[in-house]
């Protein structure tokens, strides 16, 4: 019976996310109401403040489940040490979510433009150290002459500019395909063009 609760609330807070990013990233945090997410998730309002007391703690929820999400992709800077693999790993893991979560991104984007006015604290104790670590590893590679010579931080956004431009700017994806959205093998020619234009960049075969 435990269990069987347990599942019932990770599927109810799984439907609140997802419905609650793509109103998010629809209206804004501003022009967004609890009523218009219960909405989508044809939910009853009073089933979103069981779990969600305010919007607040909601919005705060979608970008953290997006940030785990993309810890997860950045997951392969721990389990191996080959900078080819590793970033080989990464670039394809996040141009998946770009692809699967665009929504998230768009929202993600939006908090970070306007200077993360509610996420800034979090990030500080969160995004910082997790980043530093990843630079580290990074650092480590060009003192081993294992990359040409880069500045950490900045191979980290050119990464994350490559890779989250499809879901950030999915219409002008859209728009100069004729129209159309990538088909699964046009999306993948554009991984392995990122992949090899950063690997290339860093003195690696792709």
């Amino acid at each position: 019976m435990a269990n069987h609760k347990i599942e019932i609330r990770r599927r109810n807070i799984e439907k609140i996310l997802q419905a609650a990013e793509q109103v998010f990233a629809e209206k804004g945090y501003g022009g967004t109401s609890m009523g218009d997410i219960a909405e989508q998730a044809r939910l009853p309002r009073s089933n979103l403040h069981y779990y969600f007391n305010t919007k607040d703690e909601l919005y705060r929820a979608v970008l953290q489940d997006l940030l785990d999400v993309w810890k997860q992709d950045a997951q392969c800077f721990e389990r191996f040490d080959d900078p080819r693999v590793v970033l080989t790993s990464y670039i394809r893991a996040k141009m998946g979510h770009s692809r699967s979560r665009p929504l998230g991104s768009k929202i993600w984007a939006e908090e970070i433009l306007h200077g993360a006015p509610l996420l800034g604290a979090n990030l500080d104790d969160t995004l910082v150290p997790w980043a530093q670590l990843k630079q580290a590893k990074i650092r480590g590679w060009v003192q081993d002459k294992r990359i040409l010579p880069v500045e950490p931080s900045a191979l980290l956004y050119m990464i994350w500019a490559a890779t989250q431009h499809y879901a950030d700017f999915g219409y002008q994806v859209t728009l100069l395909n004729d129209g159309q959205p990538l088909s699964d093998l046009a999306f993948e020619n554009a991984v392995q063009t990122v992949t090899s234009v950063i690997l290339r960049g860093i003195g690696l075969e792709p």
